[in-house]
């Protein structure tokens, strides 16, 4: 077996009403990130979500935690780790987990309280080039044991894609309704930045020799190439405001009409 070192390890928890949290495509929306994978017991405070970057959203939040009386039903966990291996290839290995905080009768049959309702786990290598160059999908708790599990080597057609290039589309072309699990293919929605989040100081990007735009810039509201962060911490690549410009044009059209 290759042997690999840890570099990246995130945690999901979604801060959405049950009923949305439970399906999709929300179950993946909306969650925050903490640093590590920290086992918890379902008390009041396993849902309180960490501490944001800005102090506006989180006082809201707990604003509504104060004012509203509440109680823990379920909890979503998705987590996600990644591997530095000795052949200089990387593994992902993202996991999925639900729990409820009371006894909870399936179809198939009881689950007792804290015990997975849903326990699945896919594991992708790439290369330094993003590439899929293997897959695996297990399902280790399910409604529908025997039946949930039995997707067969679905997500081994992952194999060959890359993550920065047309992956969702893909994903969503080779997976999508009864051909693989929902909850795994869930999964596949956060590989992308989990990947750039590892390789981040660990591998070095092409671009950054020959001159390109940082891969990260206009992919977010923060990094925008028009924005004050750009400016600041990019200035080589700073776009003037496309606001400023139209503005400008208005102003034109003004003083020529009149």
């Amino acid at each position: 077996m290759k042997t690999r070192r840890s570099i990246l390890t995130t945690l999901h928890r979604p801060t959405l009403p049950i009923e949305w949290a439970a399906s999709p495509p929300y179950a993946l929306l909306n969650l925050n990130f903490c640093a590590a994978s920290i086992p918890v017991s379902p008390t009041e405070n396993q849902n309180k979500a960490p501490p944001l970057a800005t102090s506006a959203p989180a006082e809201g939040l707990a604003h509504v935690a104060r004012s509203t009386s509440r109680r823990l039903v379920q909890t979503r966990s998705i987590s996600l780790q990644v591997y530095a291996r000795d052949d200089g290839l990387w593994d992902i290995e993202a996991e999925l987990i639900d729990t409820k905080t009371r006894d909870f009768e399936l179809t198939a049959g009881l689950r007792r309280a804290g015990q997975p309702i849903h326990h699945m786990r896919l594991t992708l290598t790439i290369d330094i080039a993003f590439h899929i160059v293997d897959a695996d999908a297990h399902t280790l708790a399910a409604p529908y044991p025997g039946y949930c599990e039995d997707y067969g080597d679905a997500y081994r057609s992952l194999i060959g894609l890359n993550l920065m290039h047309g992956f969702s589309p893909a994903v969503r072309q080779r997976l999508h309704g009864a051909l693989g699990c929902t909850h795994i293919t869930e999964l596949t929605r956060v590989l992308p930045t989990a990947a750039i989040q590892a390789f981040a100081g660990e591998v070095v990007r092409p671009e950054a020799s020959e001159g390109k735009q940082p891969f990260q810039l206009d992919r977010c509201h923060a990094l925008r190439l028009d924005g004050p962060a750009v400016l600041r911490y990019y200035p080589r690549w700073a776009r003037p405001a496309a606001h400023n410009s139209d503005s400008s044009v208005s102003a034109g059209g003004a003083s020529r009409s009149g």
